[in-house]
């Protein structure tokens, strides 16, 4: 019996354009009505998430930085896993010596750090997401005590590709991953979505073998793994999809409804 589902919020709960259509919007309500936890878990920072719930008129837990942060419904913090100072330290080093063309991200809790808050990268996410970039050295956040949550990297798909395989290898100390073609997430190697799963299942007493996930992308993987039902959006990767128990329809065609009514979870 499912008793909580989460779900990733890009290419999974948002249209392409970035919408929550009426009718995941009933699913994610109806869901609630039931007393069943609705999860958002993305490799979004929570001031990229809230303006998604607020537009739903929901309050609920969100997994954030893929596992690096969850906070209960009220905003309380469950669980925070920053990257260690020499790893940080190093990898930033690296990143900018091998790759000077992507644009670096500094996240850290609740305050997101570019080099150039009007780089055309960083001015597009923050038209994506309503989060706000604030300008600053990384060495500085460092030096302060301030340790990221997790390091974003914006570049072309063949560069990020690459990125993802040369600094994996060259960081085994931390979890590096493709989110989007162009987006490489990096964070601490215990963090991951399904990490932050289990943290919210502990908080609710519940076990993976009550839960549910919807996912579309490469760092959904651990969380399609981890839940006792896991479903592939239909515009998944074939990779995505075949380590999913269920396939549904895509973001576009109201994926995550279509399922939960084929399910008998919610009613149509």
């Amino acid at each position: 019996m499912v008793r909580i589902v989460f779900s990733d919020i890009d290419g999974t709960l948002l249209t392409d354009d970035k919408r929550v259509t009426e009718k995941t919007e009933q699913a994610v309500k109806a869901l609630l009505a039931k007393g069943i936890p609705f999860v958002l878990a993305s490799a979004r920072m929570p001031e990229a998430i809230y303006p998604i719930t607020e537009q739903m008129g929901v309050t609920i837990p969100l997994i954030c930085y893929s596992g690096a942060l969850v906070l209960t419904k009220e905003g309380k913090t469950l669980s925070s896993t920053a990257m260690e100072f020499s790893q940080t330290q190093g990898f930033l080093k690296e990143a900018g010596e091998r790759f000077p063309q992507a644009t670096i991200n500094y996240y850290a809790g609740h305050h997101w750090y570019v080099r150039d808050a009007k780089d055309p990268r960083v001015v597009f996410e923050m038209e994506i997401t309503g989060a706000k970039a604030e300008q600053a050295e990384f060495a500085a956040c460092l030096n302060k005590g301030i340790l990221p949550h997790k390091i974003l990297m914006m570049m072309e798909p063949d560069d990020c590709e690459r990125a993802e395989r040369e600094l994996q290898e060259l960081f085994p100390a931390l979890n590096i991953v493709r989110s989007f073609p162009t987006l490489l997430e990096i964070m601490d190697k215990s963090v991951t979505k399904a990490s932050g799963i289990e943290v919210l299942l502990q908080h609710y007493g519940l076990t993976a073998a009550e839960s549910l996930s919807f996912g579309d992308n490469y760092n959904d993987l651990e969380m399609l793994q981890y839940t006792k039902k896991s479903v592939a959006m239909g515009n998944a990767p074939q990779k995505v999809k075949a380590e999913a128990s269920d396939v549904t329809s895509s973001n576009e065609e109201d994926g995550i409804y279509a399922y939960l009514v084929k399910a008998g979870l919610i009613d149509a």
